[in-house]
């Protein structure tokens, strides 16, 4: 069986979670292809070596003094590997990278964070260490060369048989180093458990997987143990996110589930991110519940508009000129919304709705704004009827006035706008209604 672990920021941010993570690599011998992110945050209000090393090309920019800064992060990978006893030279090797400072890319500064991180990690673990810019190719274009990629990964794991690998980078076909977005690690290692066929792709963060909702809104959530991957685009969407959603992309397209697991309680389940997730006896109707605050709704009416080909896409054209996302596109016979978040059309939106009422001519236009979106997901909803009517009459119970109802295509999601001011007592009042009364129910039989 072949293993990808990936460890996070935080799982790689003091010596101490190096043990850490040398114990759960070496508990199991499928543990053998190893992606690692930079140095994170040893504690609430510190730094990731990322931010300072983006720190560092700001004063390059800008002509500062960057000599103390470069001082503190290569200070940061010392100490970590004297206390580990890692005999690579650390201090030399960063002394040479920062008296160069100036020669080297924007991209390829912040590469290093992953670029030294992984170094320590190889020789702590006993692994051999690749680097990045040798195996992940990417086209000019940005785009990652999959073909290319597999090939000297597939090279590189045969000939060594196991690997170090820093995440987060890459390089083009000459040479010049290339980023992924931020948090790219995820990434590069769903790229390697592709190109070297994995059976699993284990994710290792600071959390035990995804839950089923907010733990600042509710009180000790329920763990989610099995998830679909669009389950997850959906959850991820509101909010609910653990893992950079572009990772699931490389894996989901030849069926290789992920595991997010925690650093730091190995013993937990975790959750595992699937295709379609195998129904059992204890298969929950909603499997999550996120939201986020600070919507705004522009609502238009025109009568016979049934009958008028266009006015949605040329409605929805206007907010495009004005380079607004649409999230939402709620509709009726005479009548639609567009939901949008407020900060997107904080300085534009009369300007839209100016827009709007010359070019649609609509018989009413109205905005509603402060307003929370929750999304309730699960897969099997479908599958029972009155979901919905039970989720608006617990709401309703609640005295929750609903602003908007929208549901998915794939009819895993339901989606309500509420008032910022009854966010998290929507969330409570459903989660009540639907999650802990299935799990008290659960624990009488």
């Amino acid at each position: 069986m072949i293993k990808i672990c990936k460890f996070g920021g935080s799982s790689v941010a003091t010596a101490d979670q190096f043990r850490k993570v040398k114990s759960i690599v070496e508990s199991d011998p499928d543990r053998r292809f190893v992606v690692v992110s930079a140095v994170g945050r040893r504690f609430s209000g510190d730094n990731k070596i990322t931010d300072l090393l983006l720190l560092v090309n700001a004063h390059v920019e800008y002509h500062v003094d960057c000599t103390s800064l470069l001082a503190d992060i290569e200070r940061r990978f010392v100490d970590i590997a004297d206390e580990l006893g890692v005999t690579w030279p650390v201090a030399e090797r960063f002394e040479t990278f920062a008296a160069n400072i100036k020669k080297h890319s924007p991209e390829y500064v912040v590469s290093r964070g992953e670029w030294f991180t992984a170094h320590i990690m190889a020789e702590y673990l006993g692994l051999p260490f690749v680097d990045a810019a040798d195996v992940i190719v990417f086209h000019h274009d940005g785009n990652v060369d999959m073909e290319r990629t597999a090939a000297r990964l597939r090279d590189f794991a045969h000939r060594n048989g196991a690997f170090v690998l820093p995440g987060f980078y890459g390089a083009t076909v000459d040479g010049a180093i290339k980023l992924f977005q931020r948090g790219g690690g995820d990434i590069t290692g769903a790229i390697a458990a592709r190109c070297l066929d994995a059976d699993v792709y284990e994710n290792w963060t600071d959390v035990s997987g995804f839950l089923s909702a907010d733990p600042r809104v509710i009180e000790s959530p329920r763990s989610i143990r099995r998830i679909t991957f669009d389950e997850m685009r959906e959850l991820s969407y509101m909010g609910a996110s653990v893992l950079q959603e572009e990772a699931i992309f490389p894996v989901r397209e030849v069926n290789i589930p992920i595991k997010i697991l925690n650093t730091n309680r190995p013993q937990d389940a975790g959750t595992t991110i699937r295709e379609t997730a195998e129904s059992d006896a204890d298969e929950h109707l909603i499997t999550g519940i996120a939201g986020r605050k600070d919507f705004l709704a522009v609502h238009v009416k025109k009568a016979h508009m049934s009958n008028e080909v266009g006015v949605i896409s040329r409605a929805l054209s206007i907010f495009e000129r004005y380079g607004v996302s649409i999230e939402h596109i709620p509709t009726g016979v005479d009548s639609f919304g567009v939901v949008v978040a407020a900060a997107d059309v904080k300085d534009k939106i009369y300007s839209i709705v100016n827009d709007v009422r010359r070019e649609i001519k609509p018989d009413d236009i109205a905005m509603v704004d402060k307003l929370a979106l929750i999304s309730v997901v699960g897969r099997n909803m479908s599958r029972r009827s009155g979901t919905s009517g039970k989720i608006f009459g617990a709401l309703g119970d609640a005295g929750i006035n609903i602003r908007m109802i929208t549901q998915s295509s794939e009819e895993i999601s339901i989606i309500v706008g509420v008032d910022n001011t009854d966010f998290e007592r929507a969330i409570k009042v459903i989660y009540e209604r639907f999650v802990r009364n299935e799990m008290v129910s659960a624990e009488r039989a």
